[in-house]
């Protein structure tokens, strides 16, 4: 059953692992040009997976220690997690003590696989989608290891840091093509806009995930219809 439900999830796995393959490697290049090893790399990718955040995390290893900025930044960057959590209570609630695994493993992409797919008929669907989320993170763990392993090719790599921006903007692409309505991304827009022009692009975003969760419950019925 395990076994069928993991080459079932493969497939639906292969644009990540398209993507999380470069910008793995993205990563791994960039903490190899900061004197990091390998290790570091497989280690970070296994156990923070945190995409953005790991790129964030460089920054903070290779400056002055400060937990008090480590944190605001770990929070912002993350901040968006918190509505992924509260749309996957239900699905998670029957996984047992694969949950915590899931919570953990719940990127943009995996994100949005696990909510516009189904297990295909026979195949078990709780052990699909974490197989789903399993495949997802092997895919940035082997991206990770061979950017940091191949470093040493020489290569120009300015702007590689972009890729991970490079991908949330074509999500946001993608969501404002196939959504019904434009309300949700135009608040996000307004409200990003005007944060990063009050507070500054150093605090801006904890501020507009904020000011996007009040105006998304402001305007909830308006979104509906």
């Amino acid at each position: 059953m395990k076994r069928k439900a993991l080459w079932a999830a493969v497939p639906y796995t292969v644009p990540v692992m398209l993507g999380y393959l470069f910008l793995g490697a993205a990563f791994g290049v960039l903490i190899a040009e900061n004197g990091f090893s390998v290790l570091w790399a497989f280690l970070m990718s296994t156990f923070i997976y945190a995409g953005s955040m790991q790129f964030a995390a460089i920054s903070l290893m290779t400056s002055a220690f400060s937990p008090v900025s480590a944190f605001l930044l770990t929070l912002m960057v993350n901040a968006r997690h918190l509505f992924y959590g509260l749309s996957m209570l239900k699905p998670f609630e029957r996984m047992g003590k694969r949950k915590p695994y899931m919570i953990f493993s719940l990127t943009d992409e995996t994100y949005s696989l696990l909510c516009g797919v189904s297990a295909p008929q026979g195949i078990d669907p709780d052990w699909f989608l974490f197989f789903i989320s399993l495949l997802d993170q092997l895919y940035w763990i082997i991206g990770s290891c061979i950017g940091a392993a191949g470093s040493f090719l020489a290569f120009d790599s300015t702007g590689i840091d972009f890729a991970m921006t490079a991908l949330f903007l074509v999500i946001f692409v993608e969501q404002w093509e196939k959504a019904n309505s434009r309300i949700p991304a135009l608040l996000g827009l307004g409200i990003t806009l005007v944060s990063l022009i009050v507070v500054g692009s150093d605090r801006f975003l904890l501020f507009s995930m904020a000011g996007i969760l009040a105006a998304l419950l402001l305007f909830r019925k308006e979104i509906s219809k």
